[in-house]
């Protein structure tokens, strides 16, 4: 529980940076953390399924956002920082492959359900809902919030994306007087 409360408080700085900020990359790499924060959120609560599309959409945004806010920032980005930029990519690569590996190596052998849920769902979705295909069960039955949730992130995100990426704004129409 103690996890969700510094998730909680890194989501809050990360808004209010997003907000208070006054370079328009920091403000979107902000948001961004604030995004990732979410995805764990979602992990923590044992919800990986949100957490993984919480965190695909997140990645989809923020490279659209960036790329739409270089396009405007363009000085701040290209001030020749190119072995400091790749460092740092480097670094975090390394840490995140490192990682993963980690995760993968500890991931329980295929088959075996490591949570009580999923062992019920194994054992009675057959049953209880009388559908051939348990996947299709399972998320229509048993997790139909998750679904329902999964679905709304990925209509926010492409409403998102087409509000940021449409190049004609509405028309002002003229009143006669």
């Amino acid at each position: 529980m103690f996890e969700l409360y510094i998730l909680m408080v890194f989501m809050i700085i990360g808004a209010v940076t997003a907000v208070v900020v006054k370079d328009l990359l920091s403000s979107v790499i902000a948001v961004g953390a604030t995004g990732l924060a979410l995805s764990l959120t979602f992990l923590v609560l044992k919800a990986p399924d949100l957490a993984i599309t919480q965190l695909v959409v997140e990645i989809l945004c923020l490279i659209i956002l960036i790329r739409a806010t270089i396009k405007k920032d363009l000085p701040f980005s290209t001030t020749g920082r190119w072995f400091f930029n790749t460092a740092v990519m480097v670094i975090f690569m390394c840490i995140f492959l490192s990682i993963s590996y980690a995760a993968m190596k500890n991931l329980p052998k295929f088959g075996y359900p490591i949570m009580k849920i999923a062992k019920t769902y194994i054992e009675s979705g057959l049953i209880k809902t009388g559908a051939a295909n348990i996947v299709s069960a399972i998320i229509l039955d048993f997790r139909a919030y998750d679904t329902l949730g999964e679905a709304t992130i990925l209509f926010t995100a492409v409403i998102g994306i087409l509000a940021v990426m449409r190049s004609v704004g509405r028309r002002k129409q003229k009143r006669a007087p």
